[in-house]
């Protein structure tokens, strides 16, 4: 949201104080920032998760993941040793696993969840939620996918699109690296159907908004702006702005997140001005650098990732 107000403010260009490092936000650091190879990504995103919801017993979900990934190897059993390690051939068994109906998932495979693509309601983003109901949407699939790779040693990362994740998969046979589309079998989906699909500007791609290889440090950043939407959802908005700024830190093309940064200022100028002062003549003079801040910082954020080349995407 940017804020169209204060045209009296503007005058006082007086900044503020940036957001000091709230206990969420260091939070969120020690996860972010865990030192290389000492958390996969399902145990990133679940410990995310939990600052979202205490509930989730992150040791118990990792170990089923830990079962699934030796279920997949069990598959892999069945066919001669010198097929199996090759990577397009766990590829098959990890799709085989998730999306076809079989003994080895309880003849329940996971599947699209069409009434909530984008995963409006919150709490399907929650890994758990995908686990419990096999019933994913973007954000969800990709994780799982992904996270069930990493233990089967497939070359995988995460990348974006607007309001999209999806998986980059590099064959160990001939180093081509495809787009995998989790929502649909994962499969393979070149970068032209997604600029269709999602339109996004050359600049963004260019830039490393849109359709980049993420690597580790980048995914977990991504992965932590569902703890940022809960914070907005929730009115906690200077922790919100204090987790965007260790999320940008460590991936600051990271657009999306300038502009839940920029959502969150308009916040508090919202409900710190707007609704106190309908006529923003009457705010206190020893508030209105204050206000400017808000104000200032918004617009800020708001170009900022408009200058990496985001632009408003377009819902269906």
């Amino acid at each position: 949201m940017r804020a169209v107000f204060l045209t009296l403010l503007i005058w006082f260009g007086v900044p503020g104080a940036a957001c000091a490092e709230t206990p969420i936000a260091a939070q969120v650091r020690s996860i972010v920032f865990a030192p290389e190879g000492s958390l996969g990504t399902a145990h990133a995103k679940l410990e995310l998760d939990h600052l979202v919801d205490p509930s989730i017993n992150v040791p118990d979900v990792v170990s089923d993941i830990d079962r699934m990934a030796e279920t997949v190897r069990q598959m892999l059993a069945t066919i001669p040793e010198a097929e199996a390690k090759k990577s397009i051939e766990r590829l098959k068994a990890l799709k085989a696993f998730i999306y076809r109906a079989g003994h080895w998932n309880d003849d329940k495979p996971f599947e699209y969840n069409l009434g909530d693509p984008y995963g409006k309601v919150f709490e399907t983003r929650l890994l758990t939620h995908y686990l419990k109901t096999r019933r994913g949407n973007c954000v969800s699939m990709p994780l799982l996918f992904l996270a069930l790779g990493e233990r089967l040693d497939l070359e995988l990362t995460l990348s974006t699109a607007p309001l999209h994740f999806l998986v980059k998969y590099t064959d160990d046979q001939t180093q081509q690296t495809y787009n995998l589309e989790a929502t649909s079998g994962a499969g393979f989906t070149r970068d032209s159907w997604y600029q269709k699909k999602a339109p996004m500007t050359d600049k963004a791609i260019a830039n490393g908004v849109y359709l980049k290889p993420l690597s580790p440090l980048e995914v977990r950043a991504v992965l932590a702006g569902i703890v940022v939407e809960h914070l907005i959802e929730t009115e906690r908005y200077e922790d919100a702005i204090a987790v965007s700024d260790v999320i940008l830190e460590a991936y600051p093309e990271h657009a999306y997140v300038w502009i839940k940064k920029a959502t969150a200022y308009y916040h508090l100028l919202r409900t710190e001005f707007r609704e106190r002062y309908p006529n923003e003549r009457d705010i206190p003079e020893e508030k209105l650098a204050r206000a400017t801040f808000l104000y200032q910082q918004n617009q800020l954020s708001f170009e900022h990732a408009e200058q990496l080349g985001w632009q408003a995407p377009e819902l269906e």
